[in-house]
């Protein structure tokens, strides 16, 4: 493990208040310890990615017999659930190369290569015609895409007419809005901290780890400068995503804000404090 005395005292006081914390479950942590890969991990969590919407439609009415196409769909696991849920062929697109490896071998377990193709490729240049797709899914990919608009202007592109996109995301400024919880289990750590110092904390924290140069090379970002900076999360809010919609002239056919727990149900309709409140943002687009 690195030298904690060469760290900023900031980041020194991450690390002794996350000493304090239980580490939180995490499929990066669990595929270290030898136990299920991320992509197993994702197909047996695949509900939980659509469950919010099945409050509106059925997973028939969203999956079967439909051409899906998974945006950011990570190691392909929840793009393989879909694929179970009577989907006529799934494509999941990521630009992580090693997770084309991941998603072939789980497809090939699961019997689903024939319906399951994994593209690497960037959000905004998908390979594919002009209404390719009945159904495209963007789960917990809103706040991590580095251009949201031209992203959703792809899915546009690519979805048939009177097909639709499920859009759900966690706001920034989740509990966990940064997107370090593999290693930093502090709640709101980004309000309270500095990004340079997170930085510090979570490479701290990971230096020690078999997938160490993995982890960081997918959160951080370096510039051209060599300053580095959280470039695995674009700092999505609410606020944001909805006048993306505005300019972008799109009204969802649904949408909902969860709060974080039931008994925050008043914070999180509040304007001035729902951005910390709200643990998904729910939109469903529907293409005419």
């Amino acid at each position: 493990m690195k030298d904690k005395t060469s760290l900023s005292a900031e980041a020194r006081r991450i690390i002794r208040i996350n000493s304090l914390l239980p580490a939180k479950k995490h499929p990066f942590n669990s595929q270290n310890s030898g136990g299920k890969s991320y992509a197993r991990w994702q197909f047996e969590k695949g509900k939980d990615t659509i469950v919010l919407f099945l409050e509106k439609y059925t997973a028939k009415e969203m999956f079967s017999g439909k051409r899906v196409l998974d945006m950011g769909c990570g190691a392909g696991g929840k793009s393989m659930y879909y694929a179970t849920l009577g989907a006529s062929c799934v494509v999941g697109a990521d630009i992580v190369p090693d997770y084309k490896e991941q998603s072939a071998a789980l497809a090939e377990s699961l019997g689903l290569s024939d319906k399951f193709t994994f593209v690497l490729s960037s959000a905004d240049s998908i390979p594919y015609p002009d209404k390719s797709f009945d159904t495209v899914i963007m789960n917990d990919f809103m706040e991590h895409v580095s251009e949201p608009e031209k992203a959703l202007r792809e899915a546009l592109r690519l979805l048939d007419d009177g097909g639709r996109i499920y859009v759900n995301f966690s706001p920034y400024y989740h509990p966990y809005g940064a997107h370090l919880w593999d290693a930093i289990s502090i709640p709101w750590v980004h309000v309270f901290f500095s990004e340079k110092a997170m930085i510090e904390a979570y490479k701290y924290l990971i230096s020690s780890l078999p997938d160490r140069e993995y982890r960081e090379n997918l959160r951080i970002t370096r510039r051209d400068d060599g300053s580095e900076y959280l470039g695995y999360i674009n700092k999505m809010t609410i606020a944001r995503y909805y006048a993306m919609l505005d300019s972008m002239g799109i009204v969802p056919v649904y949408k909902k804000e969860v709060p974080l727990r039931p008994v925050f149900t008043p914070l999180a309709r509040m304007k001035s404090l729902k951005e910390k409140f709200v643990r998904m943002v729910v939109t469903v687009i529907e293409k005419k």
